[in-house]
């Protein structure tokens, strides 16, 4: 005579459902990022063709090629930083602010005298201290991370402003401006290229491999969740805006390296275009979910088409409309996703 099934055995096949249910739900994300990044892949790849197209002889070129990689360099490691604060549900539209205001500060006079150490360590000091601040107000002071970082990109301009006197600084020290000189190439590859690889293998590490990263992701995808599971959100959203600050930090030496000087308009709409590039790269924006590579490919693409259409002598205003049409089309595409993975 046949048993009645039991209450455990009438529940494993649902369990089992569910068990399969949530391993394919954990596959498609994975999915969605491959595609997403070879699609910027083939965008990448049909801009080359596009220049090469366009302006063969100029846009192949290989010093015009260092150029693009060397100009991408710097908004590149501003936005491994963005791509962080945003992953966590958080904005930063301080960063340009904070590159003007590190930039100025590391070559004043007084700090020229400390030579390339000194400008390198008071470039990183004044990126960390203005993200400690964005911290502390964000993450103790309970301020929303918009108008908190709105404030530092006012504070940080004006005293950017204030120390300039609306005047270029011009750097003096040898060793800061031999690393942006074509002797300084390694293989062929400018000095700032190597940093901002770094930082990205440091960032992609840090996010996909780490504690800290886990810990990133889970506050951005639900900060009461993560808070019950045991994680001080406060504490991580203060380490996340000195991460921040110090990615401003090293991009403002980066760019004082490739200019030779400091200047209180360095770093202009720098946060615009960090922003953007995590967005097309593929970072949410509401938070929980981020990938280095993608915001990586997204500053790529961007550097590319401002550098074909400064060849082919385009106007600024078409380069922004472009690249507007292109912030726009990455956020419907990410609404479209998120719909069908809710499905």
């Amino acid at each position: 005579m046949t048993q009645p099934a039991t209450a455990a055995q009438q529940e494993a096949p649902t369990s089992a459902a569910k068990s399969a249910g949530e391993q394919e739900s954990s596959r498609r994300p994975g999915l969605r990022w491959d595609v997403r990044t070879l699609s910027l892949l083939g965008v990448l790849a049909v801009l080359v063709a596009v220049g090469g197209i366009t302006a063969p002889d100029q846009f192949l070129a290989t010093s015009n090629l260092q150029l693009v990689l060397t100009q991408a360099s710097v908004i590149g490691v501003v936005t491994v930083g963005m791509t962080f604060v945003i992953t966590s549900g958080g904005i930063d539209l301080s960063v340009g602010a904070m590159v003007a205001l590190a930039s100025v500060w590391a070559t004043t006079v007084a700090t020229q005298e400390f030579g390339f150490a000194g400008i390198l360590f008071t470039a990183v000091i004044v990126g960390v201290g203005c993200g400690l601040v964005n911290g502390l107000l964000i993450a103790y002071g309970r301020m929303v991370p918009f108008i908190a970082t709105l404030a530092m990109l006012a504070s940080a301009r004006g005293l950017a402003l204030q120390i300039t006197d609306g005047s270029t600084q011009v750097v003096t020290v040898p060793s800061v401006l031999d690393l942006g000189a074509r002797d300084a190439y390694i293989l062929g590859i400018p000095p700032l290229v190597l940093i901002f690889a770094a930082v990205t293998v440091i960032g992609w590490l840090l996010l996909n491999r780490t504690t800290f990263g886990r810990r990133t992701v889970a506050v951005g995808g639900n900060a009461e969740a993560a808070r019950l599971a045991g994680i001080d959100v406060r504490r991580q959203r203060l380490y996340l805006y000195l991460l921040s600050g110090l990615c401003c930090g090293i991009a403002a030496f980066m760019l004082i390296v490739l200019s030779g000087s400091g200047q209180n308009t360095n770093g202009n709409l720098y946060e615009l275009d960090a922003i953007a590039a995590a967005i097309i790269g593929g970072t949410l924006l509401s938070g929980g979910r981020g990938t280095i590579i993608g915001s990586v490919l997204g500053v790529l693409v961007f550097t590319t088409i401002t550098n074909i259409f400064a060849l082919n002598n385009l106007e600024t205003a078409v380069q922004q409309i472009a690249k507007g049409a292109i912030i726009v089309a990455a956020v419907l595409v990410q609404r479209r996703s998120m719909r069908g993975g809710d499905a």
